[in-house]
């Protein structure tokens, strides 16, 4: 949709989800003898001339009849010019490859998506249809019809609509993503500044990609050219099959640098039946907050390498902390599944059923350990400044905190210390400390007040990096670890 706002993010995307395509029997063999027939035609011409870059020309005609163009008619508060379906996007450079919009209380803008089955279900993305009071689809052959949303998903920006088509529509199958390569070639189609059924193509330019939008990140990133308008449709592989949902652009213009993300099919494909039957998303819950474990973090845990998923924080009575999971435990594996970085586990937790119990294997004091846990589901302050402050020489000032303002700050016990300012270019400014945030631990002893960090930093040895539990002051909680300048 259009926005005068300069610098959008897609919505937070995606859970680690497994499962085979949408393609409806006949249509799916059409479509494998297709690409066989295509492959041998494409290995012959590559034998005959070497270096002859292939044609998408046959794909093109297959494919582009399941891709719709998407109309949405919808209500903006007039008051709130910067917002987009009343969501802010305040990331620089990234976008949502959606048109501008004017200024006024109504508002109309244009999307993409495509057909996974024969009698109209349509998959787009969520911020296409999110809060529409009207959406038209338009057909290839120009067919119009009104679209239903059936169910949305915010947390993976995936939305499934219907349409209730006169005769069958051609489908498409959701692919195997996991089996795209950095290099591959792909193909994008879509309705770019209204420009219905352009087709682009590029290659696979990474994957994995986080950039931000949710706990649930794991972006495929296309030089494909990819602009407004393209929210919402398919990025297909060599064998015509969908392989991501193109969801984001970064731009500082607006218009295409060679530099779009897509949604991998396989974070999708077991969503569309309970979306479409249920209209939202059951997750499981482990109930931490986790952080990438980094070379000073790994040193202070006495870890080899940089692997993991942090642990900052357990949620009281969750699931985690029923299980006798701790603060500074290193998630390596969850449920058999190695845990190599702390983005991987969000989704390996949200695909879990409800109570299932499953192994999540730890390091803890350097040691390994396995712990059981029944997995639940998913549903979905400032304190005055004193004056008189104790700085150290990590860069930080620090005040002890009265029993009123720990109340007031939502804290329990009389763990804690608040930092009221942190020096440019010190240690702590370094590692991302503000004011505002709280010392609960230093080098993993609970703290109490400004005496007691000094009692813990005189106990650190000078060549490892001061290890401290934070809560910051949107009530999160993370470890940095302060390394002390140097020269």
């Amino acid at each position: 949709m259009k926005s005068k706002r300069e610098t959008f993010i897609a919505t937070a995307l995606a859970v680690a989800l497994v499962g085979g395509g949408f393609a409806v029997g006949h249509e799916s063999r059409k479509l494998t003898a297709w690409a066989d027939a295509r492959a041998d035609n494409a290995a012959a011409a590559s034998s005959s001339q070497p270096g002859s870059l292939p044609s998408f020309a046959d794909l093109a005609a297959h494919v582009s009849p399941a891709v719709v163009n998407i109309k949405v008619t919808s209500i903006a508060k007039a008051d709130f010019p910067d917002q987009l379906f009343g969501e802010n996007f305040p990331f620089p450079g990234f976008r949502r490859p959606m048109p501008q919009q004017p200024e006024q209380f109504k508002r109309q803008g244009t999307g993409s998506g495509f057909i996974i089955r024969k009698d109209g279900l349509i998959l787009t993305n969520n911020h296409v249809v999110a809060n529409a009071q009207e959406i038209t689809v338009t057909l290839s052959d120009k067919q119009q019809y009104k679209g239903k949303v059936l169910g949305l998903d915010p947390k993976t920006d995936l939305a499934v609509i219907k349409i209730e088509p006169k005769t069958s529509l051609p489908a498409v199958t959701l692919g195997n993503s996991d089996t795209l390569r950095v290099g591959d070639w792909v193909v994008a189609i879509g309705n770019p500044f209204g420009l219905s059924n352009t087709v682009t193509t590029g290659i696979v330019s990474a994957k994995g990609r986080t950039i931000g939008a949710g706990p649930y990140d794991d972006f495929i990133q296309t030089d494909a050219s990819i602009n407004p308008g393209n929210s919402g449709g398919p990025l297909f592989n060599t064998a015509g099959e969908v392989v991501g949902i193109n969801t984001a652009i970064f731009s500082q213009s607006g218009g295409n640098v060679g530099i779009g993300f897509a949604i991998p099919a396989n974070l999708v494909k077991n969503l569309v039946p309970e979306l479409e039957t249920k209209g939202t998303v059951t997750r499981g819950w482990l109930g931490v907050s986790v952080q990438p474990v980094t070379p000073d973090l790994a040193s202070s845990f006495g870890i080899d390498k940089e692997r993991g998923a942090l642990v900052g924080d357990v949620m009281a009575e969750g699931p985690a902390d029923k299980a006798g999971i701790k603060r500074g435990d290193v998630i390596v594996s969850y449920d058999g599944k190695k845990v190599d970085e702390s983005t991987t586990l969000p989704g390996l937790v949200a695909a879990t059923p409800v109570g299932k119990t499953v192994p999540v294997e730890i390091l803890r004091d350097g040691k390994m350990r396995t712990i059981s846990v029944a997995i639940s589901k998913l549903n979905d302050s400032t304190a005055a400044l004193n004056p008189k402050q104790e700085k150290s020489e990590w860069g930080l000032a620090l005040q002890n905190i009265p029993p009123e303002d720990r109340r007031q700050m939502g804290l329990t016990g009389s763990e804690g210390v608040l930092v009221t300012a942190v020096m440019p270019g010190s240690p702590a400014a370094n590692v991302g400390i503000h004011a505002g945030d709280v010392i609960l631990q230093v080098n993993q002893a609970p703290v109490t007040s400004v005496d007691a960090v000094k009692g813990e930093v005189a106990k650190a040895k000078g060549d490892k990096p001061l290890l401290v539990l934070l809560r910051r002051a949107d009530g999160s909680t993370s470890f940095a670890a302060l390394s002390r300048n140097v020269g």
